[in-house]
């Protein structure tokens, strides 16, 4: 099943309670809550309250979208601490999906020392993710080790844990068919996926990209998982776009 959302940063001006608004009013179901602007990491109280809000106005926090970088934080003793604050704000918005990044640069710019050290990280991390039931998940993302299907798909084999997930998304730089075998090949593990339509800089309706998201969203109800289909940024970045945007994908997963 393919459940409708939104990503909080999407619209970074906003409070946390017009967001819920404008996300209930157009009819979707789920909102990813980001930890840079609207529940900041160590606020577990701000957290808690945002879950409260959500869950009243009858919709699902998705996960919990982090800026956590892979090579970022230098020593263990740092990580773990930044790590418990990611645990306590996800524990507080009850979803067991932490969006977490993979370094800090391509694929093709990192040394393999860099690549075995983020490994490295990245088993520490997930270790203690899975003592407190959590998922983390690689935002699918250019300037990270998941910039190219091949980097991504030796990433998950080297980090080797069944807590360790990916989200999917379209690179804009990429052709439609690199898209749809990047997603086909990493399916099993994703868990979900962000929507919007982009040509290079260039955004633009979700409608204008018919063809490609009705394949992508096949393929990602093809092995009847449930996943949240989470609309980031829009295409004017104004509140008001939403409801046409959500009303587009909402036709596309709702069959």
């Amino acid at each position: 099943m393919l459940i409708g959302g939104l990503v909080s940063v999407s619209f970074r001006s906003l409070s946390c309670e017009e967001i819920i608004e404008i996300a209930k009013q157009s009819g979707l179901h789920a909102i990813e809550w980001g930890s840079d602007v609207h529940v900041p990491l160590g606020d577990t109280k701000r957290a808690a309250e945002v879950y409260e809000k959500t869950v009243s106005a009858g919709l699902t926090v998705s996960s919990y979208g982090t800026y956590y970088k892979l090579g970022l934080i230098p020593d263990r003793t740092s990580r773990l601490a930044e790590y418990e604050k990611i645990r306590a704000n996800a524990k507080a918005l009850h979803t067991d999906i932490v969006r977490i990044w993979a370094g800090t640069k391509g694929s093709a710019a990192v040394t393999e020392q860099e690549r075995k050290e983020w490994v490295r990280e990245a088993v520490f991390l997930a270790e203690q993710a899975e003592k407190d039931g959590l998922q983390l998940c690689f935002e699918c993302h250019p300037n990270t080790l998941t910039d190219e299907l091949d980097s991504a798909r030796t990433l998950l084999r080297e980090i080797d844990r069944e807590n360790v997930k990916m989200y999917w998304q379209p690179n804009q730089h990429k052709t439609f068919a690199e898209n749809q075998a990047y997603l086909k090949a990493i399916l099993p593990f994703v868990t979900n996926l962000h929507v919007f339509n982009w040509h290079g800089e260039a955004k633009q309706p979700l409608a204008y990209a018919k063809n490609e998201w009705e394949s992508f969203f096949a393929l990602a109800r093809s092995d009847e998982q449930n996943r949240f289909c989470l609309l980031e940024f829009m295409p004017d970045g104004q509140k008001t776009s939403l409801p046409q945007e959500a009303d587009t994908l909402k036709q596309w997963i709702e069959l």
